[in-house]
């Protein structure tokens, strides 16, 4: 059984987490946040600067908006795609949003 998550896979379920919370608009979160939840054996030897980098992509994609505040970076997700974010996690997960 294949424990490594894709690069797909783990892209999909940060915008799938960051959905299920509610995170559009001005709703944000800290950064440090998109990476808590995950298995280390799904990450790789890279662990959780995987995650960073695939958040980094994400948001150069536009499907995460990147805020800095006096307390730190925070994000949120680009509502103006979110009908192509749930046919991604739909197609990748299988999860309906």
């Amino acid at each position: 059984m294949r424990q490594e998550k894709s690069d797909e896979e783990l892209k999909a379920w940060i915008l799938y987490k960051l959905a299920k919370h509610g995170y559009f608009h001005g709703r944000h979160t800290d950064f440090e946040n998109i990476s808590k939840g995950f298995k280390p054996q799904h990450l790789g030897k890279s662990g959780h600067k995987r995650i960073g980098r695939l958040a980094d992509e994400l948001a150069r994609e536009g499907f995460i908006i990147k805020k800095p505040t006096s307390y730190g970076l925070h994000v949120s997700l680009n509502s103006t795609k979110s009908q192509e974010m749930k046919e991604f996690i739909k197609r990748v997960l299988h999860i309906e949003l």
